[in-house]
């Protein structure tokens, strides 16, 4: 009973730092914005516990939860992930990692499930994006 209480009261901590992190990178005109986009493997498997997860990652300041790929869509084997956009992704592993501390503090009985964050895939559409106008 009391563990959503502290998701609840960590998240608002984590919504405080995102937010003067991406204020202060707006305000000072820094150059950390380098965005990517992250295949983050799900741990999670109620839908009720992903949708909060995912809610969770789009109302934190600088990342967006895209969409769920299936690998297999009777969840027999394979694994879902989220596409995560993050704007703050000169390090993606970092990024990863991140999630994989929210997801546990959502729900620390995935702390137990093999996670393999290493072989995650990453992208980089701004990279694409700026190739694509410079060739125009």
């Amino acid at each position: 009973m009391l563990h959503p209480i502290y998701y609840v009261g960590w998240l608002l901590g984590q919504l405080a730092v995102a937010t003067w992190v991406v204020v202060t990178d707006t305000l000072t005109g820094s150059k950390k914005i380098d965005p990517c986009i992250v295949h983050y493997p799900l741990r999670v498997t109620s839908d009720r516990l992903i949708t909060i997860f995912a809610a969770s990652i789009t109302i934190t300041p600088g990342t967006l939860s895209l969409t769920i790929t299936d690998d297999d869509p009777d969840h027999q084997q394979g694994h879902r992930c989220l596409l995560v956009h993050a704007v703050h992704g000169s390090d993606p592993q970092q990024v990863l990692k991140d999630l994989a501390h929210m997801e546990e503090t959502l729900a620390p009985q995935v702390k137990a499930t093999p996670h393999d964050l290493a072989g995650a895939r990453v992208e980089y559409p701004a990279i694409v994006a700026w190739k694509a106008v410079k060739n125009v």
